[in-house]
């Protein structure tokens, strides 16, 4: 297309000139809202979505019975790390009652004390890792996802705190064992690849990499569909990215990350974000925002906030 003929073309004729997409990568990031109909809207008999996460140890019984796959976390630490056995024992009652578990996932941005993160230091995240996590590994076979720290630089360190700490518990100095390593983004596409890229390039004895919350918030409608449509090309083309899941999937009359970046518009339809994350067509239905409410889970926004300040300043 032409230098500056874009601007000619109305916004809701470009959405119809994206191709619908698959792919067998894409998840169900699950949040809680007063619109509880909505939660049927998920389910993967009319889409490509292969699994879900709901922040917990335990799967929704809306999901019960659909080929969608159930991946449980370990969202924060329980009050006594050393003996509270409840994240493992909940899962082993499922895997022996017949559920399908192949993967968890650990701590929900454990570097961050609000907005979602789960405010765990890096010791005692290493001391439950060792008593919750590992058995499961070791007895089911259960792959197991590092904890998903925030995409600040506070994140970072977090992690490398994690495994420096995981060595130190062991008696033979190696650490945790991680299968793979969820990551969180708000922000911009070019933020987003130079933080895949960076976490890659640290980790590279770790093969695989899910991005378990992602969006582009507060941004124009334009912005916001750019954004979901070159990341999901980015996804399904990178090898180490294995799964992903979009942090939107509620109406944008309660999203917190921006009504533009929301999967259902104010009266529970299908945006065109959310169409095509589902392997659908555009629907052309427009997002609008409200200050009624937000979405239960906020989930990453300091980290967001943090990213913001940091590209500024670069």
């Amino acid at each position: 297309m032409r230098a500056g003929m874009r601007s000619l073309i109305p916004l809701y004729l470009l959405a119809d000139l994206a191709l619908a997409t698959t792919s067998a990568k894409r998840g169900l990031c699950y949040v809680s809202t007063d619109h509880e109909a909505d939660d049927n809207i998920w389910d993967n008999s009319t889409s490509d979505l292969t699994w879900y996460y709901n922040y917990g140890a335990s799967p929704e019984a809306e999901y019960d019975g659909t080929d969608l796959e159930f991946v449980p976390m370990l969202w924060g630490a329980p009050s006594n790390p050393t003996t509270d056995m409840t994240f493992y024992n909940t899962v082993k009652g499922l895997i022996e009652g017949g559920q399908n578990i192949t993967y968890v996932l650990g701590f929900n941005e454990p570097d961050g004390c609000t907005s979602g993160g789960s405010c765990v230091d890096a010791e005692t995240a290493a001391q439950v890792w060792k008593t919750q996590m590992e058995p499961l590994k070791k007895a089911y076979g259960v792959k197991l996802g590092a904890p998903a720290v925030t995409g600040a630089t506070t994140g970072f360190t977090w992690l490398q705190n994690f495994f420096t700490q995981c060595a130190a518990l062991s008696s033979n100095g190696t650490s945790c064992e991680v299968d793979f390593i969820p990551v969180h983004w708000y922000g911009d596409f070019q933020g987003l690849a130079s933080h895949l890229g960076q976490v890659n390039g640290t980790y590279q004895n770790i093969s695989a990499m899910w991005v378990t919350e992602y969006a582009y918030p507060d941004g124009s409608l334009e912005d916001s569909q750019d954004f979901y449509n070159t990341s999901a090309e980015y996804f399904d083309r990178l090898s180490y990215i294995t799964r992903y899941s979009y942090f939107g999937a509620f109406r944008s009359s309660v999203s917190n990350v921006g009504a533009n970046a929301a999967m259902l518009d104010q009266n529970g339809k299908l945006t065109d974000i959310g169409s095509w994350y589902l392997g659908g067509s555009a629907t052309g239905n427009v997002p609008k925002a409200s200050s009624a409410g937000t979405v239960a889970k906020t989930a990453g926004w300091s980290a967001f906030v943090f990213a913001v300040a940091m590209w500024s300043y670069l």
